[in-house]
């Protein structure tokens, strides 16, 4: 009898630590860099598929020193970085971070970012939950065409 229990209290247990998560982490990557660059970018697509909004108030990586949310926007006929307080992942739905819109900013980086390499991120809500995942790095320069 004591072994069914502790067998159902542990498959119920690992039930709910799969069901916790409803965030999917699409495509994710970082920016590579040149040598002596000292900031980039992480961008993906969060996917919500709870049935309430999720908050993203941070994200974190040991490559960086410093790490913020930021969106662009056009002010004055130019486009400014700006940095947000939070990125909203409404439920059913998926926010986009890309090149010149939403994304994380990394600042003073440990060393420069390489084609092919990996880092480590997680990005925190504002209920506590924590997302982990290891974010390739990729030379990134389709998109980043000026019209003349």
């Amino acid at each position: 009898m004591k072994k069914s229990l502790f067998a159902l209290s542990a498959l119920l247990l690992s039930t709910g630590a799969f069901a916790q998560s409803q965030l999917i982490i699409e495509n994710p990557y970082a920016r590579a860099t040149p040598p002596n660059a000292t900031n980039s970018a992480i961008f993906m697509t969060i996917k919500n598929t709870g049935d309430a909004t999720r908050t993203l108030v941070s994200a974190t990586t040991s490559a960086a020193k410093k790490v913020e949310l930021h969106t662009v926007i056009k002010t004055d006929g130019m486009m400014k970085m700006r940095e947000v307080d939070t990125i909203e992942i409404p439920k059913d739905q998926e926010v986009m971070l890309k090149p010149g819109g939403l994304h994380i900013m990394l600042f003073d980086l440990a060393q420069p970012l390489k084609e092919s390499d990996f880092i480590d991120v997680t990005l925190n809500f504002a209920d506590g939950d924590k997302e982990v995942f290891k974010a390739p790095v990729k030379k990134v320069m389709a998109g980043m065409k000026h019209k003349m």
